[in-house]
């Protein structure tokens, strides 16, 4: 058997290291003949749209140009040093609407594949136990940041080459966040961001896992004992649907369902059943290609708005396509009906119609009455957005916008002046956008601003 259940039968026979068949990356690496060879049709241009397309700044033609001519690790090393999570990025960015998307190369044959060079240095640079970067000489200061995702990551790589004292505190019992647990295996292999990890660690990072503010430290605790505290934490699990129904046996969580697949267990009960996902964005698509690569038999996705409202990328819904999920638009979920046993069997749905534009920008879904309408479904998937960590954001005491932490977008200070935000916990209400790389240039503009801040405060002492 394996974890989770799974007997050994004919579906799950091609077994990989991270699980049944469909778990392992779903896009090979280059060879070293394709990377070259995309690599020296690179224009290397001067003043290249793709770095300033780039979120974090990465010198793109100078990383292409170094794996053309063999220098591999400068290559990572021009990764990494503008981007700490450079490695994640190389697979989970969309690039086709950003570096890619600026490739002058659009307008005549076709775009460098950056993400996949980007990949492809990095896994080098992986596969060849690089060490990349050195810590700065100690300057006294102390740091805590709180979460190690993206943001916190970087945020904390940026410091202690600037010679700060840091240690991480993380809830999970491994750090990484986002990049280790909330992004699909077959996109985000575990290994790619503890690597990341690792990384960090090698400059005299202390991380402290298991570690949850609020439970095993206050607060209070940090304020007092650190000169400065980074909140990195992210978001929580999906919030409720708010219909009847939704405490039935076979309702999951999107977010608990990666990030138990990353963690090597596999929910046998997919077998052959019909899985309905709520929601239409990236995580909408992770639980559903997730839930085909546990074998369901047909897997769809409802959305109360239309395609064109979708929040998932494009290369992502692409994906889903291609995996044979269904989508199901205008459609929304009124009640889920059980079986004898308290299992769902039924959802009942209703067809949605868009009115007038809301806040937001997009129209304003509304019921058609009388449109309802039965579906037969095994499985639920929640993944309708995220909630928020409030109970850690008001430990902290701090302002907030609808749950949103606010902060100076310039210093990234939030209204208590030794607290620091960064990444998702301050993305929403029309500010930022939640990707990996924007947390990490988050991160590390963060570390810079604790930075400025010090190193103006000596002056003012000496």
């Amino acid at each position: 058997m394996l974890k989770g259940g799974f007997p050994l039968s004919d579906l799950l026979k091609n077994l990989i290291s991270g699980g049944p068949k469909g778990f392992e990356e779903a896009k090979p690496s280059f060879n070293t003949q394709e990377a070259l060879d995309e690599a020296n049709r690179c224009l290397y241009c001067y003043e290249a749209p793709c770095i300033t397309a780039c979120p974090t700044g990465i010198d793109i033609p100078s990383f292409i140009k170094k794996i053309a001519s063999g220098n591999m690790k400068g290559s990572a090393t021009t990764i990494m040093e503008a981007n700490p999570v450079g490695a994640s990025c190389g697979r989970v960015c969309p690039t086709e609407e950003l570096c890619e998307g600026a490739c002058v190369l659009n307008h005549s044959t076709k775009p460098i594949p950056i993400g996949d060079l980007q990949r492809y240095a990095t896994d080098w640079a992986i596969k060849n136990e690089q060490v990349l970067f050195k810590a700065g000489k100690r300057n006294g200061k102390h740091i805590a940041i709180v979460g190690s995702g993206p943001a916190g990551l970087s945020a904390a790589r940026e410091l202690a080459r600037l010679g700060y004292e840091v240690t991480i505190f993380e809830a999970k019992s491994e750090a990484g966040g986002l990049d280790t647990f909330g992004i699909v295996p077959f996109r985000l292999p575990k290994d790619i961001s503890l690597w990341e990890v690792e990384q960090v660690e090698k400059l005299g990072v202390t991380i402290r896992t298991n570690m949850e503010v609020g439970k095993d430290i206050s607060a209070d605790e940090l304020l007092e004992k650190y000169d400065a505290v980074v909140l990195a934490i992210g978001m929580s699990k999906v919030p409720m649907l708010g219909i009847e129904g939704e405490e039935l046996a076979g309702v999951y969580d999107a977010i608990d369902l990666v990030e138990r697949t990353k963690n090597g267990i596999y929910e046998k009960e997919f077998i052959g059943k019909r899985v309905a996902v709520i929601g239409a964005g990236n995580t909408a698509i992770d639980g559903a290609t997730t839930s085909v690569r546990l074998g369901a038999e047909n897997v769809k996705i409802l959305y109360r708005r239309t395609e064109k409202e979708m929040t998932a990328y494009d290369f992502e819904y692409e994906f889903a396509k291609q995996d044979g999920v269904e989508f199901r638009w205008l459609t929304n979920p009124k009640r889920l009906i059980s079986d004898d046993n308290g299992h769902v069997k039924q959802m009942e749905c209703v067809r949605m119609e868009l009115q007038a534009t809301e806040s937001d920008g997009r129209p304003r879904p509304v019921e058609i009455a009388g449109s309802e309408f039965l579906m037969d479904v095994d499985i639920v998937v929640k993944a309708i957005g995220q909630t928020r960590h409030m109970r850690m954001i008001e430990s902290f005491g701090l302002e907030h916008n609808g749950e949103v932490v606010k902060v100076d977008e310039e210093s990234f200070i939030t209204s208590n002046p030794n607290v620091y935000a960064a990444g998702d916990v301050i993305f929403g209400k029309g500010i930022g956008e939640a990707m990996v790389v924007t947390a990490a240039q988050q991160g590390k503009e963060t570390a810079l601003s604790i930075h400025q801040r010090f190193k103006e405060y000596t002056a003012e002492q000496v």
